[in-house]
């Protein structure tokens, strides 16, 4: 086992709640958005527990609450009411600085659209977020390289987004996600911009990260994720219409 692998292992356990395998949890979370006189309640009273090597998949139809609960879990927004605790943090009253910092560090994101610097080249973009938590230039360089090995890159490191496809970008954001080992791995319909043969292989190395102990918290609309995924979470209108364990 390298020193990579060891470090994915003993990630959840050394983020965990105290005491628990709890490593996020929302307590009555609302969120509320003003349009001038209008306010707009889109969450009502939302309470979860996710647990470390969780696979979730978030449902619901559109305009449900899934994309905000999806922001405030990712520290991109915070509740109106409620509280929201990643690892042993209460994030709920942070500033936006502290907000950022603890996103940095804890959290990685995989969006629909990639979200690659177009500029820099494989390595440099898995290597981005190496860069801002003040990694030595040498380890950085040697964790992106794990990483683009991991996800089936190591040959094309040197090569700019715009020279892959639609699956190689996504398995680079994926390393990308990766690379500060965070607590969770957030992804926004990771296969909605691919066909379906890409977006199985994506839904592969899903797989191969939930094997390997990483906690996955993903919104979808896309069944064959969901069928994958050992819970699955619906919302409609704001509240948890059900939040079902599926495979174990």
């Amino acid at each position: 086992m390298t020193a990579l692998d060891m470090q994915f292992k003993e990630s959840a356990s050394r983020h965990a709640l105290a005491g628990s395998n709890v490593v996020a949890r929302v307590e009555g979370i609302r969120k509320t958005y003003y349009m001038g006189s209008l306010a707009v309640e889109v969450l009502h009273g939302i309470s979860l527990d996710f647990y470390s090597g969780d696979y979730v998949s978030i449902m619901g139809p559109s305009g449900c609450g899934k994309s905000t609960l999806m922001n405030i879990l990712g520290c991109l927004d915070q509740p109106t009411e409620g509280k929201y605790y990643l690892g042993d943090e209460d994030t709920s009253t942070m500033e936006d600085d502290e907000l950022s910092t603890i996103r940095g560090a804890r959290l990685g994101f995989i969006f629909q659209s990639y979200n690659l610097i177009q500029q820099l080249n494989v390595l440099e973009n898995i290597e981005m977020p190496l860069f801002y938590q003040g990694y030595a230039e040498v380890e950085s360089h040697e964790i992106a390289m794990s990483l683009a090995e991991r996800v089936g890159l190591g040959d094309r490191v040197d090569h700019k987004p715009f020279e892959l496809s639609g699956g190689q970008q996504q398995r680079v954001a994926i390393a990308r996600a990766l690379a500060v080992d965070p607590l969770i791995i957030l992804a926004d319909e990771p296969t909605g911009n691919l066909d379906s043969k890409s977006g199985s292989e994506i839904l592969d190395l899903f797989d191969e990260l939930h094997a390997q102990g990483k906690t996955l918290l993903t919104v979808t609309h896309s069944d064959e994720l969901a069928e994958r995924s050992m819970r699955e979470i619906k919302l409609r209108d704001g509240e948890i219409e059900s939040d079902e364990r599926l495979n174990s």
